[in-house]
Protein backbone atom coordinates (compact mmCIF):
# COMPACT_ATOMS: atom_id res chain seq x y z
CA UNK A 1 0.00 0.00 0.00
CA UNK A 2 3.49 2.31 1.03
CA UNK A 3 4.27 2.28 -2.42
CA UNK A 4 0.57 2.66 -4.30
CA UNK A 5 0.02 5.96 -2.24
CA UNK A 6 3.54 7.01 -2.36
CA UNK A 7 2.88 6.65 -5.95
CA UNK A 8 -0.49 8.47 -6.10
CA UNK A 9 1.05 11.28 -4.03
CA UNK A 10 4.54 12.36 -6.59
CA UNK A 11 2.33 11.23 -9.52
CA UNK A 12 1.16 14.36 -11.61
CA UNK A 13 -0.05 15.25 -14.78
CA UNK A 14 0.10 18.66 -16.27
CA UNK A 15 -0.54 20.83 -19.51
CA UNK A 16 0.25 24.37 -19.69
CA UNK A 17 -0.58 26.06 -23.04
CA UNK A 18 2.19 25.72 -25.43
CA UNK A 19 4.62 28.53 -26.30
CA UNK A 20 5.02 30.26 -29.79
CA UNK A 21 7.29 27.71 -31.18
CA UNK A 22 8.36 26.01 -34.84
CA UNK A 23 8.53 22.60 -33.36
CA UNK A 24 6.14 20.23 -32.18
CA UNK A 25 7.95 17.99 -30.14
CA UNK A 26 10.63 18.37 -27.02
CA UNK A 27 14.20 17.07 -26.71
CA UNK A 28 15.25 15.79 -23.89
CA UNK A 29 19.01 14.27 -23.35
CA UNK A 30 21.13 13.34 -20.24
CA UNK A 31 23.60 11.41 -18.56
CA UNK A 32 22.95 8.79 -15.81
CA UNK A 33 26.47 8.04 -13.97
CA UNK A 34 27.17 4.52 -11.84
CA UNK A 35 24.11 3.36 -13.73
CA UNK A 36 23.96 -0.94 -13.70
CA UNK A 37 22.84 -2.67 -16.99
CA UNK A 38 19.30 -1.92 -16.40
CA UNK A 39 17.46 -0.38 -19.98
CA UNK A 40 15.84 2.99 -19.50
CA UNK A 41 12.86 3.36 -20.68
CA UNK A 42 10.43 6.60 -21.32
CA UNK A 43 6.40 6.06 -20.93
CA UNK A 44 3.16 7.15 -20.44
CA UNK A 45 2.02 7.79 -16.54
CA UNK A 46 -0.33 4.69 -17.20
CA UNK A 47 1.49 2.48 -19.17
CA UNK A 48 -0.23 2.67 -22.29
CA UNK A 49 3.23 3.96 -23.92
CA UNK A 50 6.36 2.92 -23.34
CA UNK A 51 9.71 2.51 -25.55
CA UNK A 52 13.11 2.23 -24.98
CA UNK A 53 15.92 4.78 -25.25
CA UNK A 54 19.49 3.72 -26.47
CA UNK A 55 21.41 4.85 -23.71
CA UNK A 56 25.49 4.43 -24.20
CA UNK A 57 28.18 3.08 -22.20
CA UNK A 58 29.17 6.37 -20.40
CA UNK A 59 25.33 6.55 -19.79
CA UNK A 60 24.37 9.25 -21.88
CA UNK A 61 21.23 9.40 -24.11
CA UNK A 62 19.00 11.65 -26.01
CA UNK A 63 15.63 11.39 -27.69
CA UNK A 64 12.47 13.42 -29.65
CA UNK A 65 9.32 13.10 -27.51
CA UNK A 66 6.02 13.86 -28.91
CA UNK A 67 4.28 16.06 -26.64
CA UNK A 68 0.80 14.68 -26.81
CA UNK A 69 1.54 12.43 -23.32
CA UNK A 70 1.60 14.61 -19.82
CA UNK A 71 3.44 13.66 -18.08
CA UNK A 72 6.32 11.42 -19.38
CA UNK A 73 8.29 9.23 -16.78
CA UNK A 74 12.23 8.55 -17.91
CA UNK A 75 12.42 5.24 -15.65
CA UNK A 76 15.81 3.08 -15.12
CA UNK A 77 14.58 0.05 -13.86
CA UNK A 78 14.40 1.58 -10.36
CA UNK A 79 14.47 5.79 -10.08
CA UNK A 80 11.27 7.88 -12.00
CA UNK A 81 12.20 10.81 -13.30
CA UNK A 82 8.63 12.86 -14.20
CA UNK A 83 8.69 15.75 -16.84
CA UNK A 84 6.26 18.10 -17.90
CA UNK A 85 6.65 18.24 -21.19
CA UNK A 86 5.49 21.19 -24.02
CA UNK A 87 6.53 21.75 -27.38
CA UNK A 88 10.27 23.36 -27.92
CA UNK A 89 11.38 22.06 -24.88
CA UNK A 90 15.01 21.01 -24.61
CA UNK A 91 15.31 19.13 -21.41
CA UNK A 92 18.39 18.02 -20.01
CA UNK A 93 18.71 15.21 -17.21
CA UNK A 94 21.54 14.35 -14.84
CA UNK A 95 21.32 12.22 -11.85
CA UNK A 96 23.49 9.58 -10.01
CA UNK A 97 21.85 5.94 -9.90
CA UNK A 98 23.19 5.33 -6.58
CA UNK A 99 22.29 9.06 -4.92
CA UNK A 100 18.97 9.99 -7.17
CA UNK A 101 17.18 12.33 -4.66
CA UNK A 102 20.45 14.07 -3.52
CA UNK A 103 21.80 14.17 -7.70
CA UNK A 104 19.20 15.14 -10.07
CA UNK A 105 19.71 18.06 -11.85
CA UNK A 106 17.33 19.25 -15.10
CA UNK A 107 18.64 22.01 -17.39
CA UNK A 108 17.81 23.41 -20.13
CA UNK A 109 14.83 25.40 -22.26
CA UNK A 110 11.43 24.23 -19.94
CA UNK A 111 13.71 23.33 -16.45
CA UNK A 112 11.87 26.53 -14.70
CA UNK A 113 8.44 23.82 -14.54
CA UNK A 114 10.16 20.54 -14.32
CA UNK A 115 12.90 22.04 -11.34
CA UNK A 116 9.44 23.51 -9.48
CA UNK A 117 8.02 19.66 -9.65
CA UNK A 118 10.96 18.44 -8.28
CA UNK A 119 11.05 20.56 -4.98
CA UNK A 120 7.23 20.19 -5.07
CA UNK A 121 7.72 16.06 -4.42
CA UNK A 122 10.40 16.84 -1.87
CA UNK A 123 7.81 19.17 0.29
CA UNK A 124 5.58 16.10 0.01
CA UNK A 125 8.14 13.27 0.96
CA UNK A 126 9.71 15.78 3.50
CA UNK A 127 6.29 16.91 5.28
CA UNK A 128 4.39 13.06 5.06
CA UNK A 129 7.85 11.61 6.32
CA UNK A 130 8.80 8.55 6.05
CA UNK A 131 5.78 6.54 8.64
CA UNK A 132 2.46 6.39 6.62
CA UNK A 133 0.47 4.87 9.55
CA UNK A 134 1.61 8.27 11.68
CA UNK A 135 -0.34 10.51 8.53
CA UNK A 136 -3.17 8.15 8.36
CA UNK A 137 -3.38 6.91 11.97
CA UNK A 138 -4.22 11.11 12.78
CA UNK A 139 -7.11 11.79 14.02
CA UNK A 140 -9.39 13.84 11.25
CA UNK A 141 -7.95 17.51 11.80
CA UNK A 142 -4.65 16.57 12.28
CA UNK A 143 -4.74 14.79 8.78
CA UNK A 144 -6.38 17.65 7.35
CA UNK A 145 -3.63 20.36 8.77
CA UNK A 146 -0.82 17.57 7.94
CA UNK A 147 -1.92 17.78 4.26
CA UNK A 148 -3.00 21.37 4.12
CA UNK A 149 0.43 22.30 5.53
CA UNK A 150 1.55 21.12 2.15
CA UNK A 151 -0.05 22.62 -0.22
CA UNK A 152 0.52 25.81 1.48
CA UNK A 153 4.16 24.84 1.15
CA UNK A 154 4.00 23.65 -2.53
CA UNK A 155 1.59 27.06 -2.83
CA UNK A 156 4.48 29.11 -1.62
CA UNK A 157 7.21 26.76 -3.96
CA UNK A 158 4.77 27.77 -6.93
CA UNK A 159 4.94 31.67 -6.63
CA UNK A 160 8.30 31.95 -5.35
CA UNK A 161 9.68 29.91 -8.72
CA UNK A 162 10.73 32.17 -11.46
CA UNK A 163 10.45 31.51 -15.15
CA UNK A 164 6.64 29.49 -14.89
CA UNK A 165 4.26 31.32 -16.50
CA UNK A 166 1.30 32.74 -15.41
CA UNK A 167 -0.99 30.74 -17.05
CA UNK A 168 0.89 27.21 -16.01
CA UNK A 169 0.84 28.79 -12.38
CA UNK A 170 -3.21 29.38 -12.25
CA UNK A 171 -3.76 25.74 -12.98
CA UNK A 172 -1.00 24.19 -11.10
CA UNK A 173 -3.11 26.21 -7.89
CA UNK A 174 -5.98 24.30 -8.80
CA UNK A 175 -4.19 21.15 -9.36
CA UNK A 176 -2.80 21.51 -5.86
CA UNK A 177 -6.23 22.01 -4.67
CA UNK A 178 -7.73 19.00 -6.07
CA UNK A 179 -4.59 16.97 -4.36
CA UNK A 180 -5.80 18.37 -1.09
CA UNK A 181 -9.29 17.23 -1.81
CA UNK A 182 -8.15 13.50 -3.31
CA UNK A 183 -6.63 12.78 -0.36
CA UNK A 184 -9.45 13.71 1.68
CA UNK A 185 -11.25 10.58 0.00
CA UNK A 186 -8.51 8.55 0.58
CA UNK A 187 -8.41 9.18 4.51
CA UNK A 188 -10.84 6.71 5.60
CA UNK A 189 -9.77 3.77 4.06
CA UNK A 190 -5.87 4.27 4.83
CA UNK A 191 -6.98 4.81 8.64
CA UNK A 192 -9.02 1.44 8.52
CA UNK A 193 -6.26 0.00 7.76
CA UNK A 194 -3.46 1.72 9.26
CA UNK A 195 -4.88 1.61 12.81
CA UNK A 196 -6.88 -1.92 11.92
CA UNK A 197 -10.23 -0.64 12.69
CA UNK A 198 -12.29 -2.14 10.07
CA UNK A 199 -15.48 0.02 11.23
CA UNK A 200 -14.56 3.44 11.33
CA UNK A 201 -16.44 6.18 9.45
CA UNK A 202 -15.04 9.66 8.86
CA UNK A 203 -17.34 12.21 10.33
CA UNK A 204 -20.47 13.46 7.92
CA UNK A 205 -18.81 16.77 7.57
CA UNK A 206 -15.31 15.63 6.69
CA UNK A 207 -15.82 15.32 2.96
CA UNK A 208 -17.89 18.56 2.90
CA UNK A 209 -15.67 20.30 0.78
CA UNK A 210 -15.71 17.98 -2.48
CA UNK A 211 -19.46 19.38 -2.71
CA UNK A 212 -17.75 22.21 -4.26
CA UNK A 213 -16.53 20.52 -7.03
CA UNK A 214 -17.21 20.93 -10.79
CA UNK A 215 -17.07 17.60 -12.63
CA UNK A 216 -17.49 18.88 -16.16
CA UNK A 217 -14.30 21.41 -16.64
CA UNK A 218 -12.37 19.60 -19.40
CA UNK A 219 -9.46 21.72 -19.12
CA UNK A 220 -9.18 20.56 -15.42
CA UNK A 221 -9.46 16.99 -16.64
CA UNK A 222 -6.89 16.97 -19.31
CA UNK A 223 -4.41 18.99 -17.59
CA UNK A 224 -4.58 17.02 -13.23
CA UNK A 225 -4.44 13.39 -12.42
CA UNK A 226 -5.76 14.71 -9.11
CA UNK A 227 -8.58 16.10 -10.45
CA UNK A 228 -9.01 13.16 -13.18
CA UNK A 229 -8.73 10.71 -9.92
CA UNK A 230 -11.62 13.14 -8.25
CA UNK A 231 -13.93 12.70 -11.49
CA UNK A 232 -13.69 8.77 -12.02
CA UNK A 233 -14.48 8.54 -8.38
CA UNK A 234 -17.20 10.62 -8.83
CA UNK A 235 -18.55 8.37 -11.83
CA UNK A 236 -17.15 4.84 -10.08
CA UNK A 237 -20.05 5.73 -7.17
CA UNK A 238 -23.10 6.67 -9.24
CA UNK A 239 -21.80 3.20 -11.02
CA UNK A 240 -22.00 1.67 -8.04
CA UNK A 241 -25.73 2.93 -7.12
CA UNK A 242 -26.85 1.75 -10.66
CA UNK A 243 -25.04 -1.59 -10.19
CA UNK A 244 -27.33 -2.08 -7.08
CA UNK A 245 -30.55 -1.26 -8.43
CA UNK A 246 -30.13 -2.68 -11.71
CA UNK A 247 -28.46 -6.19 -10.74
CA UNK A 248 -25.39 -5.36 -13.50
CA UNK A 249 -21.86 -6.37 -12.97
CA UNK A 250 -19.90 -3.04 -11.88
CA UNK A 251 -17.84 -2.96 -15.21
CA UNK A 252 -21.33 -2.92 -17.40
CA UNK A 253 -22.86 -0.12 -14.92
CA UNK A 254 -19.66 1.98 -14.93
CA UNK A 255 -19.18 2.16 -18.99
CA UNK A 256 -23.53 3.09 -18.96
CA UNK A 257 -22.99 6.13 -15.90
CA UNK A 258 -20.17 7.37 -18.30
CA UNK A 259 -21.92 7.52 -21.51
CA UNK A 260 -24.31 9.64 -20.42
CA UNK A 261 -21.53 11.96 -19.56
CA UNK A 262 -22.28 15.19 -21.95
CA UNK A 263 -18.21 16.18 -22.46
CA UNK A 264 -16.78 14.05 -25.04
CA UNK A 265 -13.56 14.52 -23.75
CA UNK A 266 -14.08 12.98 -20.21
CA UNK A 267 -16.40 10.67 -21.71
CA UNK A 268 -13.72 8.95 -23.95
CA UNK A 269 -10.91 9.43 -21.55
CA UNK A 270 -12.89 7.86 -18.67
CA UNK A 271 -14.31 4.75 -21.13
CA UNK A 272 -11.05 4.11 -22.91
CA UNK A 273 -8.82 4.46 -19.12
CA UNK A 274 -11.31 2.03 -18.06
CA UNK A 275 -11.35 -0.43 -20.96
CA UNK A 276 -7.60 -0.33 -21.43
CA UNK A 277 -7.43 -0.95 -17.19
CA UNK A 278 -10.60 -3.32 -16.41
CA UNK A 279 -12.12 -4.87 -20.12
CA UNK A 280 -9.24 -8.09 -19.46
CA UNK A 281 -11.13 -8.34 -15.91
CA UNK A 282 -14.55 -8.47 -17.35
CA UNK A 283 -16.89 -11.93 -17.01
CA UNK A 284 -18.01 -10.34 -20.61
CA UNK A 285 -16.12 -9.41 -22.72
CA UNK A 286 -18.40 -9.15 -25.16
CA UNK A 287 -21.30 -7.11 -23.96
CA UNK A 288 -18.47 -5.11 -22.34
CA UNK A 289 -16.66 -4.23 -25.69
CA UNK A 290 -20.14 -4.00 -27.83
CA UNK A 291 -21.16 -0.68 -24.94
CA UNK A 292 -17.77 0.68 -25.29
CA UNK A 293 -17.93 1.03 -29.14
CA UNK A 294 -21.45 2.22 -28.97
CA UNK A 295 -20.57 5.18 -27.07
CA UNK A 296 -16.89 6.21 -27.55
CA UNK A 297 -16.66 8.58 -29.70
CA UNK A 298 -12.55 8.56 -30.08
CA UNK A 299 -11.88 6.72 -33.51
CA UNK A 300 -7.81 6.26 -32.14
CA UNK A 301 -8.85 5.18 -28.71
CA UNK A 302 -11.31 2.83 -30.17
CA UNK A 303 -8.90 1.69 -32.48
CA UNK A 304 -6.77 0.48 -29.95
CA UNK A 305 -9.96 -1.12 -27.52
CA UNK A 306 -10.81 -3.01 -31.13
CA UNK A 307 -7.18 -4.44 -30.78
CA UNK A 308 -7.24 -5.26 -27.10
CA UNK A 309 -10.47 -6.88 -27.30
CA UNK A 310 -9.45 -9.60 -29.99
CA UNK A 311 -6.93 -10.69 -28.29
CA UNK A 312 -9.26 -10.69 -25.10
CA UNK A 313 -11.44 -12.94 -27.49
CA UNK A 314 -8.63 -15.30 -27.61
CA UNK A 315 -8.34 -16.16 -24.07
CA UNK A 316 -11.99 -17.37 -23.63
CA UNK A 317 -12.74 -20.53 -21.35
CA UNK A 318 -11.40 -23.48 -24.14
CA UNK A 319 -9.03 -21.61 -25.48
CA UNK A 320 -5.43 -23.00 -25.82
CA UNK A 321 -3.62 -21.17 -23.27
CA UNK A 322 -0.79 -19.03 -24.59
CA UNK A 323 2.95 -20.57 -23.53
CA UNK A 324 5.57 -19.12 -21.41
CA UNK A 325 8.75 -20.93 -22.24
CA UNK A 326 12.21 -22.09 -20.69
CA UNK A 327 11.41 -19.83 -17.20
CA UNK A 328 14.11 -19.90 -14.83
CA UNK A 329 13.09 -22.57 -12.04
CA UNK A 330 13.82 -21.71 -8.54
CA UNK A 331 14.90 -25.43 -7.61
CA UNK A 332 16.94 -25.57 -10.93
CA UNK A 333 16.91 -25.41 -14.66
CA UNK A 334 13.99 -24.00 -16.48
CA UNK A 335 10.34 -24.55 -16.86
CA UNK A 336 7.90 -24.37 -19.48
CA UNK A 337 3.60 -24.87 -19.72
CA UNK A 338 4.40 -27.82 -21.66
CA UNK A 339 5.96 -29.79 -19.18
CA UNK A 340 3.04 -29.48 -17.00
CA UNK A 341 0.55 -31.14 -19.03
CA UNK A 342 -1.69 -34.04 -17.66
CA UNK A 343 -1.91 -31.81 -14.67
CA UNK A 344 -4.79 -28.23 -13.66
CA UNK A 345 -2.10 -25.51 -13.23
CA UNK A 346 -3.18 -22.44 -11.58
CA UNK A 347 -0.66 -19.65 -11.75
CA UNK A 348 0.26 -16.84 -10.00
CA UNK A 349 1.82 -14.04 -11.23
CA UNK A 350 3.35 -11.45 -8.91
CA UNK A 351 6.33 -9.67 -7.53
CA UNK A 352 8.04 -9.01 -4.93
CA UNK A 353 7.77 -5.18 -4.53
CA UNK A 354 3.23 -5.94 -4.91
CA UNK A 355 1.98 -5.47 -1.56
CA UNK A 356 -1.40 -7.23 -2.37
CA UNK A 357 0.64 -10.06 -4.03
CA UNK A 358 2.41 -10.46 -1.09
CA UNK A 359 -0.79 -10.42 1.20
CA UNK A 360 -1.97 -13.69 -0.75
CA UNK A 361 0.70 -16.05 0.15
CA UNK A 362 -0.31 -17.23 3.21
CA UNK A 363 -4.18 -17.98 1.52
CA UNK A 364 -1.74 -19.49 -1.23
CA UNK A 365 -0.04 -21.56 1.10
CA UNK A 366 -3.31 -22.98 2.42
CA UNK A 367 -5.10 -24.01 -1.18
CA UNK A 368 -1.45 -25.41 -1.57
CA UNK A 369 -1.67 -27.44 1.36
CA UNK A 370 -5.24 -28.66 0.79
CA UNK A 371 -4.73 -30.07 -2.55
CA UNK A 372 -0.94 -31.16 -2.55
CA UNK A 373 -2.33 -34.89 -3.65
CA UNK A 374 -4.45 -33.73 -6.36
CA UNK A 375 -3.98 -33.54 -9.86
CA UNK A 376 -3.00 -29.68 -10.02
CA UNK A 377 0.57 -27.68 -10.23
CA UNK A 378 0.37 -24.38 -8.60
CA UNK A 379 2.46 -22.09 -10.41
CA UNK A 380 4.08 -18.74 -9.21
CA UNK A 381 5.93 -16.59 -11.44
CA UNK A 382 7.85 -13.61 -10.71
CA UNK A 383 7.85 -10.35 -13.34
CA UNK A 384 10.70 -8.91 -11.11
CA UNK A 385 13.00 -6.91 -13.51
CA UNK A 386 16.30 -9.32 -14.30
CA UNK A 387 17.92 -6.66 -11.74
CA UNK A 388 16.02 -8.32 -8.98
CA UNK A 389 16.41 -11.79 -10.07
CA UNK A 390 18.55 -11.97 -6.05
CA UNK A 391 15.58 -10.35 -4.32
CA UNK A 392 13.60 -12.52 -6.03
CA UNK A 393 15.56 -16.03 -4.81
CA UNK A 394 15.86 -14.09 -1.34
CA UNK A 395 11.94 -14.05 -0.76
CA UNK A 396 11.09 -17.26 -1.91
CA UNK A 397 13.51 -18.90 0.99
CA UNK A 398 12.29 -16.27 3.63
CA UNK A 399 9.11 -16.75 2.88
CA UNK A 400 9.26 -20.77 2.46
CA UNK A 401 7.46 -19.95 -1.13
CA UNK A 402 5.97 -23.69 -2.01
CA UNK A 403 4.38 -24.87 -5.51
CA UNK A 404 6.94 -24.28 -8.46
CA UNK A 405 8.44 -21.42 -8.57
CA UNK A 406 9.39 -19.52 -11.75
CA UNK A 407 11.77 -16.32 -12.90
CA UNK A 408 9.72 -14.52 -15.90
CA UNK A 409 12.15 -13.47 -19.35
CA UNK A 410 11.19 -9.90 -19.90
CA UNK A 411 9.19 -8.85 -16.71
CA UNK A 412 6.02 -6.98 -18.02
CA UNK A 413 7.46 -7.40 -21.28
CA UNK A 414 7.33 -11.29 -21.00
CA UNK A 415 5.13 -12.77 -24.11
CA UNK A 416 3.01 -14.78 -21.48
CA UNK A 417 2.40 -11.40 -20.08
CA UNK A 418 1.58 -9.83 -22.69
CA UNK A 419 -0.34 -12.53 -24.34
CA UNK A 420 -2.59 -12.85 -21.09
CA UNK A 421 -3.38 -8.99 -21.38
CA UNK A 422 -1.92 -8.39 -17.81
CA UNK A 423 -1.42 -4.85 -16.90
CA UNK A 424 -1.80 -5.50 -12.73
CA UNK A 425 -0.84 -7.97 -10.44
CA UNK A 426 -1.49 -10.10 -8.74
CA UNK A 427 -2.99 -11.85 -11.69
CA UNK A 428 -4.61 -15.74 -11.10
CA UNK A 429 -4.92 -18.55 -14.41
CA UNK A 430 -6.51 -21.69 -14.46
CA UNK A 431 -5.53 -24.01 -17.47
CA UNK A 432 -6.73 -27.20 -17.95
CA UNK A 433 -4.88 -31.26 -18.07
CA UNK A 434 -5.01 -30.50 -21.87
CA UNK A 435 -3.66 -27.01 -22.04
CA UNK A 436 -6.61 -24.91 -22.03
CA UNK A 437 -7.83 -22.48 -20.29
CA UNK A 438 -10.71 -22.42 -17.56
CA UNK A 439 -10.30 -19.13 -16.42
CA UNK A 440 -7.78 -16.61 -17.60
CA UNK A 441 -8.92 -14.46 -14.55
CA UNK A 442 -9.56 -16.76 -11.54
CA UNK A 443 -10.31 -16.42 -8.28
CA UNK A 444 -7.67 -15.60 -5.88
CA UNK A 445 -6.37 -18.12 -2.89
CA UNK A 446 -8.00 -15.75 -0.67
CA UNK A 447 -11.54 -16.38 -2.30
CA UNK A 448 -14.15 -19.09 -1.20
CA UNK A 449 -14.73 -18.57 -4.96
CA UNK A 450 -11.53 -20.37 -5.88
CA UNK A 451 -12.30 -23.70 -3.85
CA UNK A 452 -15.91 -23.40 -5.50
CA UNK A 453 -14.06 -23.79 -8.90
CA UNK A 454 -11.81 -26.55 -7.67
CA UNK A 455 -15.10 -28.69 -6.43
CA UNK A 456 -16.88 -27.78 -9.45
CA UNK A 457 -13.64 -29.35 -11.61
CA UNK A 458 -13.69 -32.11 -8.91
CA UNK A 459 -10.00 -31.42 -8.40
Amino acid sequence: MKKILFFIIVTIIFVACKKDSAVDYAIISGKIINRPTNDITINSIDRTFTEPIEISKDGSFIDTLNTDIQPYVLYDGKNPVFLHIEDGFNLNVNYDFKDFSNSLVISGVGSEVNNYLIAKRKIEIDLIGVSLAALYGANETEYKNKIRSITDAQNKLLTDSKGISSEYIEKEERNLNYFYLRMLIDYEDAHKHFTKNSDFKVSNDFLEELNSIDYSKEEDYEFSDFYKSLVRNHYEKKAKEIREKDSIKVDIAFIKTVSNIKSNIIKNGLLFEHATNKMAYSKDVEAYYKLFIENSTDEKNNALITEKYNKLVGLKSGKPSPKFVNYVNYNGGTTSLEDLKGKYVYIDVWATWCGPCIGEIPALKEVEKQYHDKNIEFVSISIDKASDHEKWKTMVEEKELGGVQLFADNDWNSGFVKDYQINGIPRFILIDPDGNIVDSNAPRPSSPKLIELFNELNI
